[in-house]
C-alpha cells in the first residue's frame, strides 16, 4: 500500500469502493503544519467517469486498484456499442457509446496507441494517445500567403470534433490534434 506522497498522475486507486484514476496532484505545505504536506488530488471515475476532488496528508494510506490496460484499436460500431479488438489476442471488448462519449471524437478507423481500460477483466473505458491523426472534413477555404502563426479560423473534423486550426489548413489536410487540450498541433 503506497502513502499519498508516493502515488503518480494516472495511477488506479481504490477510493471508497470505487475505481478511481488520478488526473492532476497539487502538492502543498501549509505553514502553520510542521512540515505536513498536503495532496491534493482530482480522481475520476473510470466506470461512470464522475469527478473527485480529495485532500490527502503524506502519509495516509492508499490501495492501488485492480486495472489492467491492453492495446487496442477500433474495430467496428454495432448499434449504441463500440467493439474494440486486443493487439495480442485479438479479443473483442464491447464499451457503450454514453461511456466513452468524449474519446469518440478523436478515435477513427486509424486511431493508433489507443489503449482499453480494464477493471476485473471488464471493459469500462478508453485510455487516449497524447496525440491523434485525423482528417479535416469542412473548414473555410484556407487564404494563400497566411502566415501559420496568424489568426485562426474552425475546422470541423471526419469524427465530429472541432478545432482552431491556422488559416493555411484547408478541407482534406490531416492534422495532428492534442488529446488532452483539444488543439492543433501541426500537419500530419
Amino acid at each position: 500500500m503506497p502513502k499519498a506522497s508516493e502515488i503518480k498522475k494516472h495511477a488506479a486507486i481504490d477510493y471508497n469502493g470505487r475505481v478511481m484514476i488520478v488526473r492532476d496532484i497539487e502538492r502543498s505545505v501549509p505553514q502553520g503544519r510542521a512540515g505536513g504536506s498536503l495532496y491534493r488530488m482530482r480522481m475520476y471515475d473510470v466506470v461512470d467517469g464522475g469527478k473527485v476532488d480529495e485532500t490527502f496528508k503524506a502519509e495516509d494510506m492508499l490501495n492501488f486498484a485492480d486495472l489492467q490496460r491492453r492495446a487496442a484499436m477500433f474495430s467496428y460500431v454495432d448499434g449504441d456499442e463500440y467493439i474494440f479488438m486486443d493487439d495480442e489476442d485479438y479479443t473483442p471488448y464491447h464499451l457503450n457509446k454514453s461511456s466513452i462519449a468524449e474519446q469518440l471524437l478523436f478515435i477513427d478507423e486509424s486511431t493508433k496507441g489507443v489503449q482499453v481500460v480494464l477493471v476485473e477483466g471488464r471493459p469500462v473505458s478508453v485510455d487516449l494517445p497524447t496525440s491523434v491523426e485525423l482528417v479535416i472534413e469542412d473548414t473555410s477555404p484556407s487564404i494563400k500567403g497566411a502566415s501559420a502563426s496568424a489568426r485562426t479560423k474552425p475546422a470541423t473534423l471526419t469524427t465530429g470534433l472541432v478545432v482552431q486550426v491556422p488559416e493555411h489548413i484547408s478541407s482534406g489536410d490531416k492534422i495532428k490534434i492534442n488529446t488532452a487540450e483539444s488543439k492543433f498541433i501541426s500537419r500530419a
